[in-house]
């Protein structure tokens, strides 16, 4: 119903008797709306319907951006859009009703048909709190920056009663000691144990059903008796038993996934959990009618506390531990294997073990997770080096920055500083940051405030021109220290800048003037 159409027909109902309550509930608006139109003349109404065609709305500033994201995904949701919207406007406040119009009069006007592929489930009833966690697989194929294909791989949790979610990504398949791991994860996002777990029938956990006496593979057993976890897993063909998983693995394909460019597994699981906090446990839910972060804050209470830390079960059996060297090495048979930056100041020992295909496996005993793997060579006293642990890659870009700016006082400041020099050098932001993270390691807060500070004030956004202004600020407390206090200060020459007078000019040799001479020469 349009809004003269509506206008036209609270006209008729009031002139025929009714009350505005009444027609109202006949016309299934809101009383307010029955007033406002009562209020308005027909030359009122005309000219405000002309309004609407021709006002900004709220939206309009994003047009062009969703409305290539329509053309170029015709299936894609309103809600994604909000979503991405959101991502990459923080600040932006818009309600889900107006991004939904907004969406349909896009289709509408530029003819964008949306693509859909429904699926059916039943319903089924609340679980009381603290009941029942649900947990499922799934994969989606991304496109990279190189627009090759990837698999990726995830495992998703879901509390059933506050629809509070949990997940994590790998770019390789699962194996039973990736869930285990999982599950500890989600246990610690979570902040503790439902009383029951239900699964799919998948080969990690279930070997066989055996007439309702589950079968367990040999790892996931001993985690279950460790834990002391209810397992309650779904017959075939029966995916209603778990639907609000299955509703879940769908909304993290279609609103988190689907069209998003993969770079790699760390910024992938970080964007993951923005995503699960900007949306996915804070949305309204459909059927609740509630956001799961507020019920969750109610369910908690009823989880059971997780107390004890386990080790969790790895293959690595018949396996030594080898000390972690401050370069980041461990050694093994008279040679050196090379370890992700920051390991030294993580773990004082690994576990290591060789493969049946000579390979050396360096991995965390408590846990189970691979930290490196390297070919063994033939000979001796070799450095055996993985190019990829030249940087910290344990981290994505943005935990990083939040790292190193958290290393000084004024947190705001330096934030923005930090994020100045990640569009100037973008390409370069890991070396950058780690320059900068070496000089808070090596200067007290006082002197890196004043170097953010003069540094922002010339406009000096590099790690090396923070590094220089750092070394300028010690040099010039160590002067200050040896002068007399009663001594007059004696203003720079021609008041130049006393750090302009401390700066050298850089040199050249000779022989590059005289490279360039023959150059023009020629």
């Amino acid at each position: 119903m349009d809004k003269w159409e509506m206008y036209m027909e609270i006209q008729q109902l009031i002139k025929k008797g009714f009350s505005k309550s009444k027609v109202a509930e006949k016309l299934g608006i809101s009383r307010s709306t029955v007033y406002r139109n009562l209020k308005r003349s027909p030359s009122d109404m005309a000219e405000w319907v002309e309004t609407l065609q021709t006002r900004r709305k709220k939206l309009d500033t994003h047009k062009e951006l969703v409305l290539s994201w329509l053309r170029e995904h015709p299936d894609m949701s309103a809600a994604q859009v909000q979503d991405w919207l959101q991502e990459r406007n923080p600040s932006l406040e818009i309600g889900e009703s107006t991004v939904r119009a907004y969406v349909r009069d896009l289709r509408n006007e530029y003819k964008i048909e949306k693509e859909t592929s429904p699926r059916e489930y039943e319903a089924i009833p609340d679980s009381p709190m603290g009941e029942q966690v649900q947990v499922d697989f799934g994969f989606t194929k991304q496109r990279t920056i190189n627009n090759k294909e990837v698999k990726l791989s995830f495992i998703a949790f879901v509390l059933s009663n506050s629809r509070y979610k949990y997940k994590e990504w790998l770019d390789r398949p699962f194996t039973t000691e990736d869930v285990i791991r999982a599950h500890e994860n989600a246990f610690k996002w979570f902040e503790g144990i439902p009383r029951e777990l239900v699964y799919d029938q998948d080969s990690l956990i279930v070997v066989s059903e055996n007439g309702g006496d589950l079968i367990l593979t040999k790892e996931f057993q001993q985690y279950k008796d460790t834990r002391r976890l209810n397992l309650r897993v779904c017959r075939k063909a029966d995916p209603e038993s778990k639907g609000r998983i299955e509703n879940v693995v769908g909304f993290i394909k279609h609103n988190f996934a689907k069209h998003r460019i993969f770079h790699n597994i760390d910024s992938w699981n970080e964007q993951g959990w923005q995503w699960l906090n900007r949306t996915g446990n804070y949305k309204v839910h459909n059927t609740t009618k509630k956001r799961p972060v507020e019920v969750f804050s109610l369910e908690k209470q009823h989880l059971r506390p997780v107390i004890q830390k386990i080790n969790i079960i790895n293959k690595y059996e018949n396996s030594i531990t080898r000390s972690v060297h401050k370069d980041n090495t461990i050694r093994y048979l008279s040679n050196r294997y090379s370890l992700p930056l920051g390991t030294f100041s993580k773990y004082e020992t690994l576990g290591v073990k060789e493969s049946e295909d000579q390979y050396l496996l360096i991995y965390i005993p408590e846990t189970g997770e691979l930290i490196a793997k390297h070919k063994i060579p033939d000979g001796k006293g070799q450095l055996i080096k993985d190019r990829n642990h030249t940087r910290d890659r344990t981290k994505g870009i943005d935990a990083f920055l939040d790292t190193v700016a958290n290393q000084f006082k004024d947190k705001e400041a330096a934030y923005k500083y930090l994020t100045t020099i990640r569009e100037k050098y973008p390409r370069y932001i890991r070396d950058q940051l780690q320059i900068i993270l070496r000089e808070t390691k090596q200067n007290n807060e006082d002197l890196l405030s004043a170097a953010l500070h003069e540094s922002v004030r010339r406009k000096l956004y590099s790690a090396t021109d923070f590094g220089d202004i750092v070394q300028y600020i010690k040099r010039q407390r160590q002067v200050h220290d040896t002068v007399n206090d009663n001594a007059e200060n004696v203003s720079p020459i021609n008041s130049l800048s006393s750090w302009i007078m401390e700066t050298e000019a850089p040199k050249r040799e000779v022989d590059a003037y005289t490279v360039l001479m023959e150059d023009d020469s020629q």
